[in-house]
């Protein structure tokens, strides 16, 4: 599968290395002082000083309202429940707390989903079965 780039504003520089560095691991690549790239999983993301689009609760998935827009990665199972359990404690907002979803069933996954420092909404997500990521319900 081949990398997508992503870009999107931040509040500052500081706290999103803060979060996409530190706390996500994501390594950084070029910079300038008003943006930083970085390897979002695999992927390039390019944050960008500049005014927030706040997302609102307007999706719904299984009538739960989740934030939109949103972005983010699918991981591995245990790769996801470590995350989770780092995001949790580290100041971030959790938005919809670690959960598993569809149990025995076609698609079964793990999500979090958590804004950044800048608000920024991010869904973390792991299927049981990686082979399922777009597979379909019977």
């Amino acid at each position: 599968m081949a990398p997508f780039h992503l870009a999107f504003h931040v509040r500052d520089l500081a706290s999103t290395r803060r979060f996409y560095r530190d706390l996500l691991g994501c390594a950084e690549g070029r910079s300038t002082d008003s943006w930083v790239d970085l390897d979002f999983f695999g992927n390039q993301i390019s944050a960008h000083v500049g005014p927030i689009v706040q997302a609102t609760d307007t999706g719904r998935v299984d009538g739960v309202a989740v934030p939109m827009p949103h972005f983010g990665a699918v991981l591995g199972w245990d790769e996801l429940a470590a995350l989770a359990r780092r995001l949790e404690g580290s100041g971030c907002e959790v938005i919809l707390p670690y959960q598993v979803r569809y149990p025995g069933q076609v698609g079964e996954q793990a999500t979090l989903f958590v804004r950044d420092f800048s608000g920024n909404a991010l869904e973390f997500k792991a299927f049981r079965d990686e082979r399922e990521v777009f597979e379909r319900a019977p």
